[in-house]
């Protein structure tokens, strides 16, 4: 038998038992559906995490009171000047008090996250201005009372007109400040608590005196020199806790960012490995369907497949043309689930479950579905190949 000649008898057997193929092709499309949308929920929760990190580099450190138990001792900006003068390691040092507050500006009114900080946090956190400029130090050191304000924010009190907004003044919690500089979009990104976009900041003392108080709890951020200073950064930052702090320097923790976001990360790939998991097993259920629906066309095409062998069909043509039987279900089931799954896409980001597709999704899907057919398939076709004419010719 030629290769025609074998594709038109498959065609022909699939034609004459479409819906037992379609019932088959069911387990492998929706297999390769799984793993599509697995793949690409994961690719999704992997750059959500990127993205919420992407404004906080690898090398930055907080420091802040501890889990669990009251705390009696605060961070001041004392210590965070001794960590400056004794760690070698860090090359920038921030505070941030963080708080809620409403802003004001003419008859519209926004609830803020509210960030009390000093003018090295712009750098430590790759903040960008739109307009103006960030909190200075002298701003800092004089109290002045001037105000930052992330996109949404400024977005929801002043609509389109942001540009114009420099100088002009919004009052926090009854007292009035001086807008100096409005934020770029950061996006989904935290800082101590903060989100940039939805945030006001004004000076730390500022914060301090008029808005959180003096026995507010404040956060240390420092940045390591590089990702390779880290580790001697928080050696360097303990020792100068313990030194501050004695027997009490343990109700502070210091969180490495980098670790913070390979842990996310990890998290994020771990979940999709289970769930590819799953898929996979969704696929080889539906190969055994495959191996079940082979076994019982062997059976009722014996005498056929006596008569092509009386006739001179050869022995790897009746295994050819089983094998391509159960390739060609598995393709198109393969095909139909990526296919399904490019319309659950929409689906899925109306309920707000980000998903991105990348084509070594869509390719291993599809692999995955042929090779779950092959491997399955074989068995039966194999047992076909195997009859002997007279046995085929004789079955009842």
């Amino acid at each position: 038998m030629n290769l025609i000649e074998i594709f038109r008898a498959v065609f022909m057997n699939i034609q004459g038992n479409k819906t037992k193929v379609f019932l088959t092709t069911l387990g492998i499309i929706v297999g390769a559906l799984t793993i599509v949308l697995v793949i690409s929920i994961g690719n999704g929760s992997q750059a959500s995490v990127e993205e919420q990190f992407r404004n906080l580099n690898v090398g930055t450190l907080q420091i802040m009171p501890a889990f669990g138990g009251r705390a009696t001792e605060r961070l001041t900006s004392e210590v965070a000047a001794q960590i400056r003068a004794e760690a070698p390691s860090i090359k920038n040092i921030s505070m941030i008090l963080a708080a809620r507050a409403d802003i004001s500006y003419s008859n519209t009114s926004a609830s803020a996250s509210l960030g009390g900080v000093t003018e090295d946090l712009m750098f430590i956190n790759n903040l960008e201005m739109a307009y103006g400029t960030f909190i200075t130090e002298e701003q800092n050191e004089d109290a002045q009372r001037v105000a930052v304000i992330g996109s949404d924010i400024a977005q929801e009190l002043f609509g389109d007109e942001i540009g114009d907004v420099i100088g002009e003044r919004v009052t926090i919690l009854g007292r009035r400040y001086e807008i100096t500089g409005i934020l770029k979009g950061m996006g989904d990104s935290s800082m101590g608590g903060i989100s940039p976009d939805s945030a006001v900041f004004v000076p730390y003392k500022v914060a301090e005196k008029y808005i959180v108080g003096r026995l507010a709890r404040p956060t240390i951020i420092a940045l390591a020199k590089d990702i390779d200073h880290v580790e001697s950064a928080i050696e360097e930052i303990n020792l100068v806790l313990q030194e501050v702090y004695r027997n009490k320097s343990d109700q502070f923790r210091i969180i490495d960012a980098g670790n913070r976001l390979q842990s996310a990360k990890n998290s994020a790939r771990t979940m999709t490995l289970m769930l590819l998991a799953v898929a996979v097993v969704v696929l080889i259920v539906g190969g055994i369907g495959i191996m079940n629906v082979l076994f019982v066309s062997v059976k009722e095409r014996t005498k056929e497949i006596g008569i092509l062998k009386a006739i001179g069909a050869q022995k790897r043509d009746i295994l050819l043309m089983f094998l391509l039987e159960a390739i060609m279900i598995s393709a198109v089931g393969g095909v139909l689930g990526i296919l399904g799954s490019m319309l659950a896409m929409p689906i899925m980001n109306y309920f707000q479950v980000r998903a991105i597709p990348t084509n070594f999704a869509y390719l291993l899907a599809f692999g995955f579905s042929v090779g779950i057919g092959t491997f399955f398939g074989y068995y039966p076709a194999s047992r076909a190949a195997a009859l002997k004419p007279i046995d085929a010719l004789n079955y009842e």
